[in-house]
């Protein structure tokens, strides 16, 4: 593995932190997670346009840029950064790359140019707090079933006029504003089950949605009711969800480490700028030598952490499943971090007026979403056999 960037994976990490630095201060991005899309559209249509952020790991055939997860990574360490709310997760990092796997052609060839050019937004629903089972992130998805019957969730059903979906979704990632939902939803009935995706338009007749109040704003999250509402099948009538589901776990946990990673990171730069300024018995805060060891220790984990995303990006490609360690090392040093920032901005720190509890609150809710970290860790020891077969790690 050669760990030096190159010229151009440098050029867009720039590129990228002085659009964001210009267009996502304090003020534009609470402006923009009050607003009801939950993210400032013109900066969205900046990211497209400018960058082509959306297309990055997409293939030029259907619109992309043509990088690799690497790219995208780094892009997504500086949108981490700047908190910056944006449709990147939900579209380019969960919904593009099942498309680009399951989809037929015509699919592909109709959706993935809209996806890149940024003109088309999109959400992965998948019913429930089951993201990251379906994700193969916290145990093996083998048996994860989209819900069905008396246990909720969404349900298909296929008649003459075609697929129909009825059911409920919750806490979907900006699946209020997304123009394209791709809905997990069970098939078969209980002797035949099956867990199988959907393409649902987002005016689609019968569907109804709702923002929900989330912890942390800049990931908007939404309520999807389904009522007999018309959805067409991704893939052919044989598709097999779970193993692209499973690869894509770990290609979404390299992203998320990376995005857990920037914002790490940026917290630290300002408690360490804000502890050089403030002054405490004649002296700055920050040249104490206690505040020293806990910025230190700080510093030595956003370090790591961002070495294990780079890592994952890398593995990515080789189906190593590194992602899933890199994300819980990731979020770790961010919790970390986001908690000594709003105990060294001392009483300011706290208030609501105040950007610290911004990153608090990313890192909480990162790990309600995708965490908790220690199935992460007892996930990935599963998975490279570190504690035999039968056992369970604690």
């Amino acid at each position: 593995m050669d760990a030096r960037l190159t010229a151009e994976q440098n050029e867009i990490r720039r590129t990228l932190r002085d659009l964001l630095r210009e267009r996502c201060g304090s003020q534009e991005l609470r402006a923009a997670v009050d607003s009801p899309a939950g993210y400032d559209p013109l900066l969205w249509s900046a990211l497209a346009g400018r960058l082509g952020l959306p297309g990055l790991a997409l293939p030029e055939r259907y619109g992309g840029v043509g990088c690799s997860v690497t790219e995208l990574v780094l892009a997504c360490e500086e949108t981490g950064r700047a908190l910056a709310p944006s449709p990147l997760l939900a579209t380019c990092v969960l919904t593009a790359p099942l498309i680009l796997a399951l989809g037929t052609e015509a699919q592909r060839a109709e959706l993935l140019p809209r996806l890149a050019s940024g003109g088309l937004t999109a959400a992965l629903a998948v019913p429930g707090p089951a993201l990251t089972t379906a994700l193969a992130l916290t145990g093996a998805n083998t048996g994860y079933r989209a819900g069905g019957g008396r246990a909720g969730g969404v349900q298909a059903r296929r008649s003459d006029a075609g697929w129909t979906l009825y059911g409920q979704a919750d806490q979907v990632l900006d699946g209020h504003s997304a123009g394209l939902l791709l809905v997990a939803a069970h098939t078969g009935g209980y002797a035949r089950s099956r867990t199988r995706l959907f393409l649902v338009a987002g005016d689609a007749g019968g569907l109804v949605r709702a923002r929900q109040t989330a912890l942390d704003a800049t990931r908007p999250q939404a309520r999807l009711q389904l009522r007999e509402v018309r959805a067409e099948l991704l893939g052919e009538d044989d598709t097999d969800v779970l193993p692209a589901l499973a690869a894509l776990g770990d290609r979404a946990a390299a992203v998320l480490a990376a995005e857990a990673v920037g914002a790490a990171g940026r917290v630290l730069e300002r408690t360490v700028e804000y502890v050089g300024q403030r002054v405490q018995f004649g002296r700055p805060v920050g040249s104490f030598q206690a505040v020293k060891h806990r910025l230190a220790d700080v510093y030595v984990a956003v370090q790591a952490a961002r070495s294990a995303a780079y890592y994952a990006a890398w593995a990515s490609a080789r189906g190593d499943g590194a992602g899933g360690l890199a994300l819980a090392q990731a979020l770790e040093a961010l919790r970390l971090a986001a908690a000594e920032g709003v105990q060294l901005h001392g009483g300011i720190g706290f208030t609501w007026e105040h950007d610290a509890h911004l990153y608090f609150k990313r890192a909480a809710g990162d790990e309600l979403l995708f965490g908790p970290v220690h199935r992460l860790r007892d996930r990935a020891a599963d998975t490279a056999g570190l504690f035999g077969h039968g056992e369970v790690a604690v």
